[in-house]
């Protein structure tokens, strides 16, 4: 399902070919709009925004190419998929080069279909990214920035959190912001204007968590040459962010759990606890409860964590989130270093909708970073991006190629990847060279 109406117009003399195609969009989450011929939907085109048109090609009067045409000289925010029966490279080449994004030979499954408007859809809008102008401002929800359906569930969790006085246990992968996701709680809630103190636990040497955490007396251990307080004491009223809780031991476990039971802290060294007012946020990007049952993590804190449960989605599962998070980062570090905001090409665009981000956000950041640094001229295209990318903006995309196809391909690259090197590229592959060999005569073309 779309999270959007977006409209589509379809364009064919077969009123049953109409119904199909309309019913099966419809279903699909679309707004539809539907015409008999050319003329008709010109007349839709020139009062209704569309997205895309899908036209037949042969229809009488005037044909579908020239609707094509009149599209792309027209309508520069409308794309063209052109499905027919009577299919051949001349007429896919000719629609491609008219303007047509996709070309659909008839019969087609409704997979088929719903793929080929998905794939047009999304480069639509990415075009319409690197259409954009770039001091823009890019809309933010308390410092985190998204439009997905993803974040959008992700900003209703903070929402309800915030007006709550439960702990929360933010999980993610890395990179992910699950830190802004905390501070957006803390500085939405009633607390706002008492401290916010983030903890990075995995940071911390064990030997020294529990005096950072709890404060220590004077002469409580070796170096203790005055009274400290600590990270509890600095949060008193507020909300402490303790990132990584996962690297904690099961001792210091322990003394969390009962800070949380009794609301009371007790500086090392000390045998007096006080009282202290502090909302517990915690975050990690690992399975907990995976921990918890290789013996790893209590689950009685574990329990008392996850009383609100917040999952920040990965980058590769937020869609266009990706180009928004692009363009607030050139708009960024463009103000911070004084220069121009660069812009992306289309195509370089579709380069970072595409790639896997395995770093998600931070590293996107840490990305565009470097290209305002080392970009020379006022585009960013494909070549300036990191190799990775590169090799991934090179790949086809879909899911309508055969096993033969992606293992062929997947071969070439390593090979690729080795200077050639065939008992490498075996042992990458986990086969014997023989094997390889074999494999590599069924992907040569015959003989002319």
């Amino acid at each position: 399902m779309t999270t959007a109406k977006e409209c589509i117009l379809i364009v064919d003399d077969s009123e049953s070919t109409l119904e199909v195609l309309k019913r099966n969009l419809t279903t699909a989450g679309y707004q539809i709009f539907t015409a008999s011929g050319v003329s008709g939907a010109i007349e839709i085109l020139e009062q209704t925004r569309l997205d895309l048109v899908i036209t037949d090609l042969k229809m009488p009067n005037v044909s579908g190419m020239d609707l094509v045409r009149h599209i792309h000289e027209n309508f520069r925010d409308t794309e063209v998929m052109m499905i027919t029966g009577y299919p051949s490279i001349e007429g896919a080449v000719e629609a491609v080069k008219t303007g047509a994004e996709e070309f659909l030979a008839k019969p087609f499954t409704d997979t088929e279909l719903l793929s080929a408007v998905k794939r047009v859809l999304d480069k639509a809008r990415t075009y319409r990214y690197g259409r954009a102008k770039t001091d823009q401002a890019v809309p933010a929800h308390k410092g985190l920035i998204g439009n997905s359906e993803e974040m959008r569930e992700v900003f209703v969790a903070i929402s309800k959190a915030s007006s709550a006085s439960a702990t929360v246990l933010i999980t993610g992968e890395s990179g992910t912001g699950k830190e802004l996701a905390a501070r957006a709680i803390h500085y939405s809630s009633m607390r706002s204007s008492a401290p916010f103190v983030p903890v990075n636990c995995g940071g911390i040497p064990e030997g020294l968590l529990e005096s950072e955490l709890f404060g220590h007396v004077k002469g409580a251990f070796t170096g203790a040459t005055e009274s400290r307080a600590g990270f509890f004491h600095a949060a008193d009223g507020g909300t402490i962010f303790l990132d990584e809780i996962s690297d904690m031991s099961l001792a210091m476990q322990v003394k969390l759990l009962r800070v949380l039971q009794d609301k009371e802290v007790c500086m090392v060294g000390s045998n007096r606890t006080r009282k202290v007012d502090v909302r517990i946020l915690a975050a990690t990007n690992k399975d907990l409860q995976g921990l918890v049952k290789k013996g790893l993590f209590r689950e009685d804190l574990f329990y008392r964590l996850n009383v609100i449960t917040i999952i920040i989605p990965p980058l590769r599962e937020r869609g266009d989130d990706i180009l928004l998070l692009a363009h607030h980062f050139l708009i960024q570090f463009a103000a911070e270093s004084g220069k121009t905001t660069l812009r992306f090409s289309d195509e370089a665009l579709q380069s970072l909708r595409s790639f896997n981000w395995p770093g998600n956000v931070r590293e996107l950041e840490n990305v565009i970073q470097r290209l305002m640094v080392m970009t020379d001229g006022d585009i960013i295209e494909v070549p300036d991006l990191p190799s990775l990318m590169r090799f991934s903006a090179l790949r086809k995309i879909g899911f309508n190629r055969t096993l033969a196809e992606v293992e062929s391909e997947y071969i070439t690259n390593v090979l690729a990847s080795v200077d050639d090197n065939k008992t490498r590229a075996a042992e990458i592959l986990g086969i014997d060279r023989k094997t390889l060999r074999e494999k590599l005569k069924r992907t040569e073309p015959p003989p002319s």
